[in-house]
């Protein structure tokens, strides 16, 4: 399977030396954790029972979330745009200096 820029290659299923397999699984690995716990944290873990960590013939890391309901792809396609949302609001709001520390004149 490839995506329009080329970036997901076929899953490896024979492995070939000199290939970071491991490298790319690890970090698919830590994503697809990542993932659950969010999943878990709003009770959608049993939704996603075939999420794993993959990886593919370049040794890229593939999460794959498996088969799922049109209910929980939909449920997910609306977190993600109210998370983009809210990444814009806050992009936009004006930020307080943080560096900036406001000293009284010592009495001498």
């Amino acid at each position: 399977m490839t995506d329009r820029r080329g970036v997901i290659a076929k899953r490896a299923e024979d492995l070939l030396p000199d290939v970071p397999y491991v490298r790319g699984w690890m970090h698919a690995r830590r994503a697809a954790g990542a993932l659950a716990e969010q999943l878990t944290a709003l009770g959608l873990d049993s939704d996603f029972p075939g999420l794993t960590a993959d990886v593919n013939v370049r040794g890229d890391g593939l999460v794959r979330l498996g088969t799922i309901r049109p209910e929980a792809a939909a449920l997910v396609a609306e977190l993600v745009i109210t998370g983009l949302a809210e990444k814009a609001r806050s992009e936009a709001r004006p930020q307080a200096p943080t560096d900036a520390v406001s000293k009284e004149p010592s009495a001498a």
